[in-house]
This record gives structure tokens, sequence and C-alpha cells, in this order.
């Protein structure tokens, strides 16, 4: 059972008389959450204002909690409706919803607030608090005096976890977890210290509530520089004064020595030991035309360039670049809506022209981002609460004219925009990009339709799917094989472009990541996987997406990924009877030719065929026409000595071969 405030004040008292000095100083003032008082009772609780006080009963190790909890919520007041006058999500606004406690503390000092709380089930909806921005008593209505907590339901430290309180942490919903206020900032409020000066070692701290469904069991005040566990918190033992060490990664990637690559998102949040763990980069919004060049006849390349020099550096391994991304619905530069449709084409190639002068060994390229969702039509084309759909958007492009239009295929503005690159990037992998296709049927046929065009005119060498969390959540694992399944029938090799699975909480994560994870991965069809970041600062960390804390230690689904990813044997894709009997000569293949013998069934039909190097990256692309003929014979100009994948496509299937170049 948990000890009453008095009664552990009291042993606070006895220790400072009784032990080292040290000792004292070291060990955190415990706070009971129930303790607290509230001025003006409402009719709602009449002994403690807008709070109650439930017990949650002892179950197996875990003791009975008594804890407090607001009724009401007042997150939502507006200045028409708030019953302090005004303060909106600033204050308490009244003075039941306040919480005093009256605590003592061993020494003079300067001192961190820590509490331990509970998140219900409403996540975001349930997770922010006040607490005074000093000791004293606050007035309700001061915004002045309070702090806002808010962000609460995926950061804090849950049982079992011996890292120090110290940073954000991953803790999730309906558990209890303890959290660093004063060194946890949120939603643009940074927690603060709180001072007991000597001679006044009684002071008066206060709460207030601002959402309901945040349970408080305890609060604890810790002195500033010492390090708490959990375990300390809980059982009000001595921290240490020790600066628990960093968490560095060794690395190597993750995907080291495997035949996929395994990347992620770049940008300032992402770079922190982005080494250590992924073999391919892709700049997360600094490859994007309206961040490179917001202002007409100046590029910003800032950005990008870090992203490029991680992935191509002067000296050390050479890692994928995967370009994103040249054009979008969104992201765009605002000025060119206001050119003619002419000059929007002459924008374009300029932009086109300057990103290949600049990166010369761009391994892929998202040519056309989220063609189906987000076209660069200048309107909003999927609906959301902000930007209704057939809204304008300002940053969409509005120039999808300029590149043909829907035309004949419906698709013109799709194709000129791989002709464009295949001419600006002819050495570039050229890839298409598009999110939910995995979880939508309809959308997958659609985004079919749109490689067919591609492929039929030789201008696409990769399907992007981003595999974000909002499509893949909820989804089965049929559904998303299923429709991975309709974008492979293409023959065009397919990549995850975008990977992310949510928490909030690690256990939720971890479940996540071990359900679908594997079914990208294993997937025969899938060349490689790309994250859309790792950690905090992440583009779903409020979601709990990160996989990387902000101190840089690791979530568990992390330590699950990289054991997964290097023990799991990948298999090849299935070669089709129809192509079986292919056989490349000479190999190594020397003085710039190769000959390839056909069996009959394949010699009669139009095949494709491609040489793909270690990256993936197409180098050669032809077309054998129909014969008779069982032996064709093929040039290779200036292909480079090295090890290459020969593909060949046609209406009976595909099949690749591994080749060695003299």
């Amino acid at each position: 059972m948990k000890k009453s405030q008095p009664y552990a004040l009291a042993l606070v008292a006895a220790l400072g008389s009784t032990a080292p000095p040290l000792l004292a100083q070291n060990t955190p003032v415990i706070v009971q959450a129930e303790a607290g008082t509230s001025t003006t009772p409402t009719s709602s609780n009449a002994a403690a204002g807008d709070w109650a006080f439930p017990t949650v009963a002892a179950a197996g190790t875990a003791p009975a909690v008594t804890y407090a909890t607001s009724l009401t919520d007042v997150s939502g007041f507006t200045a028409a409706t708030s019953p302090g006058g005004g303060v909106g999500g600033a204050a308490p606004a009244t003075a039941n919803r306040v919480l005093t406690y009256t605590v003592t503390f061993p020494a003079a000092g300067t001192y961190d607030l820590y509490a331990r709380m509970r998140v219900g089930a409403g996540g975001a909806n349930d997770d922010s608090y006040f607490y005074a921005a000093s000791f004293g008593t606050k007035s309700p209505t001061a915004g002045g005096d309070w702090l806002t907590a808010n962000g609460l339901f995926n950061v804090g430290y849950e049982a079992g976890n011996s890292l120090p309180v110290d940073g954000g942490g991953a803790g999730g919903t309906g558990v209890w977890k303890w959290l660093n206020m004063s060194k946890y900032a949120g939603y643009g409020v940074s927690g603060t210290t709180f001072t007991v000066p000597a001679g006044a070692l009684t002071q008066t701290f206060q709460i207030g509530a601002r959402e309901d469904g945040l349970d408080f069991d305890k609060f604890a005040f810790g002195k500033t520089g010492i390090y708490f566990t959990v375990a300390n918190l809980d059982n009000g033992t001595a921290g240490s004064a020790t600066v628990p060490p960093a968490f560095v990664p060794t690395g190597p990637p993750l995907a080291t020595g495997k035949p996929k690559y395994l990347g992620s998102a770049y940008s300032d949040a992402q770079a922190p030991n982005f080494g250590a763990y992924w073999n391919s980069v892709t700049p997360e919004n600094g490859g994007k035309w309206g961040s490179v060049q917001p202002t007409q006849g100046a590029f910003n390349w800032t950005e990008l360039d870090k992203a490029y020099a991680q992935a191509k550096p002067a000296t050390g391994p050479q890692h994928l670049f995967r370009m994103h991304t040249l054009i979008w619905g969104a992201q765009q530069p605002t000025w060119i809506k206001s050119l003619s449709s002419a000059d929007q084409l002459v924008a374009i190639k300029a932009w086109f022209a300057a990103v290949a002068a600049r990166y010369p060994n761009i391994d892929h390229i998202d040519v056309v981002n989220e063609p189906i969702n987000t076209p660069p039509t200048g309107f909003v084309t999927v609906g959301s609460p902000n930007a209704p759909a057939g809204s304008a958007a300002a940053d969409g492009g509005g120039y999808i004219n300029a590149l043909g239009g829907t035309g004949a295929t419906g698709y013109d503005w799709i194709i000129t925009s791989f002709e464009l690159a295949r001419q600006y990037f002819p050495t570039a992998k050229l890839m298409i990009n598009e999110y939910s296709v995995e979880n939508s049927a309809t959308r997958a046929g659609t985004y079919a339709t749109i490689i067919n065009l591609l492929k039929t005119r030789n201008l696409i060498d990769g399907v992007g799917i981003q595999g974000h969390a909002f499509s893949t959540a909820g989804q089965t694992a049929a559904t998303i094989t299923g429709n991975l399944a309709t974008l492979a029938a293409t023959g065009v090799p397919l990549y995850i472009t975008e990977y992310d699975s949510d928490g909030p909480g690690d256990a939720a994560q971890l479940a996540e990541y071990q359900r679908v994870f594997p079914l990208f991965w294993e997937n025969p069809n899938v060349m490689g996987v790309t994250l859309w970041g790792y950690r905090v600062g992440h583009w779903r960390t409020a979601q709990g997406a990160n996989l990387v804390n902000a101190d840089a230690t690791e979530r568990p689904a992390m330590g699950w990924l990289r054991n997964y990813v290097q023990t799991t044997a990948l298999g090849t894709k299935a070669t089709s009877a129809a192509s079986a009997g292919i056989f490349v000569f000479p190999n190594p293949a020397t003085a710039g030719r190769l000959s390839l013998s056909l069996p009959a069934a394949l010699s009669q039909q139009a095949v494709e065929v491609q040489l793909l190097n270690t990256l993936g990256q197409a180098v050669l692309y032809q077309t054998l026409p129909a014969s008779a003929e069982a032996v064709r014979t093929l040039a290779l100009p200036g292909v480079a000595a090295g090890f290459y994948t020969l593909r060949l496509q046609s209406a009976a299937g595909a099949s690749s071969q591994k080749l060695f170049v003299e």
C-alpha cells in the first residue's frame, strides 16, 4: 500500500537528520498526488473540487495505487466560454481545478520536478495539465503563473526501464510512467527547475487540470544534477551524480551484406548516427522543389547537399542516394502558379537541369510523387479538416497543363515528366511514388495502369510504395500482399519508400513492426525499404513512430529490427517456366558483347533487356524484337567492368541472371 504524504515527508525529514548529507540530498522528495487539496469544492466532488481520487486494486506484483484525476476538460475553453475569464488553455481557469501541496525539502538548492502519470485511452486528448512555474500560490486565471505540459501520451519511462528518467522517453498510454517535467520540452513549452532557498525548506506547489483522462500517482522533486531511474523514483531511493554515458551505436548499417538496402529519410533531426543504421539516403524535405527554390531564380541547396554528402562522401562507404522529389502537387514553389504554361515548362526544365548538374551520381529519383493523391493541379485533391478537397493549394504547383495535362492517355503529364527525367538523368533509376496503394485495390489498379503506360515507353525503373502507418494499420496481411502482387504484375521492381509504424508505446510499436515490416522485407518483388525517419523529430513523433529516443537510446522495435534484418534469409524471385532455358555467354562478358540463347517460347516474343548495376541502377536498355533466331547478340557500349544483373522481361514472364563484365 502507498504511504500517505505526511508519513513520506516525515521519512524525508528523518533521513535528512540522520543520514549523511550527500545521501539526503540525492534522495528524491516524494509527494503523493492524492494528498493535494482544492480550495473551492464543486458539486461534482465536494471534497476536492474538480478532482477525484480513485484506487486501483493490487494485481500480481503491482501494488494498489490511489491517484488523482481531473473530472472535466478545460483545454477547449475560449474567451467566451471559459469560467476563468477567457484564459483558454493557458491556465486552470478556476480554483477548484487546482491541487495544492505542501512539500518539505531536506536542503536548500535547485530541484527538478518528476511526475508519475498515466494517460487515458484518448491519447492526445487525455495528455495535458498545468503546473506552477515556481513555488507559491498561483492565480488560476493568470497564464504567466503556469506551464502547459502537453503531448504526454508518447513520452516517459515505464517500469523496467533502467535508464535515468532524463530525456523524453517513449512511454505509451494506459501505463504508469515517470517523466522529468523540468527537462521535458513539448509543444513549444520548456520545463523549469524549482529553487528552495535556505531557511524556507517548506514550499507550496500546485498543479492544474487541463484535460480529463490524465491520472497522477505521485510527484517527486530530485536535486538538479542527480540522475534517477524509475526504480529510484518508485522507491524513493538515492540517485546518482554520475552523468549517464551517451548511447552510441557502433554500426555497421543494419542491411550490410544483404541483397536489399534498408535506408532512411535524412534531415538535421535524423542525421545523428545515421551511418550506423542505414545504407540508403533520401532527403526528407531538402529535395522538394519548394525547399530548394522558394524564390524564383535563387536556389538553396543546403539541406539537399547534406543528404547527398551522407550518401556520397568524399571518402568512405558510398551508399544509394534517392532523390525526392522532382514533380509533386505539394511543397512546390508558390511563384510558379503565376507563370504561363510555357514559362512553367521552362522553369521545370531548369529545375531538372540544376539538380542534374549539382548531383551527378543520383541512383534513384522520385520523378513524380503521389500522382493519384496529389497531382500538381494547384488544388487539394484529398480532403482534410483544414484543406477540403477542391480548395486552392498555395504550394500545389498548378503546372499540370505545362506538362501536357491529362491528354490522350489520361496521364500525359506523368509521361512528359518521365521523358524529361530520362533526358536530364540518363543514368539514374527513374521511379514513381505513391501512398495508400497497399491498402486499396482500386488505387493499386489505377497505379498499375500508370506504371504500364510508362513501362511500354521504357520510362520507368522502379515503383515506390510509401508504406506509412496510416496506410498499413488495421490492414490484413492478405490485403497488403494482394495489392503488392497487383503492382508486381507490371514487372517493374517495387520499393517501399517511406515506411513507419506508430506506437505510441514501446509494446504497440514493436508489435506493429513485427506484423508489417516482414510483409515488405521478405517480399521477393521488393528491392529495398526506406524508413521515413527514425529519431525523435520524425514527422510522426507525435504518433510514437520514432525508433530512437532523443538521447539516442534505442526503443525495443529498433533492437528487433536489427536482429530480424541481420538474421532473416531472403529468398529470390521465382523464374517463370516460360523463361527457363536461357543461357548467357560468355560470362564473364568480354569485348563489350554478350550472347543470349533463348528458348523458342521466348525468342518468338519481344524481349525487354535491362542491365542493372549493384545499386539496382539500369545502365542499359534494349528491346529484342520477336525472331526465329534463338541466339541473339547484345552490345554493351560503355558498360564498365563489374557485377551486374541481366533482367529479361516478356509477356511470358521475367528472368534475372548474374553477369560479370570484364
